[in-house]
């Protein structure tokens, strides 16, 4: 039950003894249950992610076991690859909001300041 994460009094209510009892008689086996039950969910995990057709199962061990990690990359270019030019201060945004109803919505006009 300490491998289940079930706390030391409600264990001592199956078992019925006080927590204090539980703690002194059956100390090893609280400090180790939660160890051995880790041990045998890993098993679990290991055996499906070296079986064919559990991706999941291998995507999931190669992330938190092996250092994987998927990248992102957002490339931003001009014309031809060239790089974008800076841009001009005052930098000006419109941002606009199409109402679903049809009803016109005046746009909202925002200034700032490139960084």
């Amino acid at each position: 039950m300490a491998g289940y994460g079930v706390p030391h009094d409600d264990i001592a209510l199956v078992v019925k003894c006080s927590p204090p009892t539980l703690r002194k008689c059956f100390r090893h086996e609280l400090d180790t249950a939660t160890v051995e039950a880790n041990a045998r969910v890993a098993q679990t995990l290991y055996q499906q992610a070296t079986t064919p057709g559990n991706i999941a199962a291998t995507i999931f061990w190669l992330k938190a076991r092996a250092g994987w990690r998927e990248k992102h990359a957002v490339e931003v270019a001009g014309p031809g690859g060239a790089p974008l030019p800076a841009p001009v201060a005052p930098l000006v945004v419109i941002r606009r909001f199409i109402d679903p109803r049809g009803n016109d919505v005046e746009p909202q006009l925002l200034e700032g300041e490139a960084e």
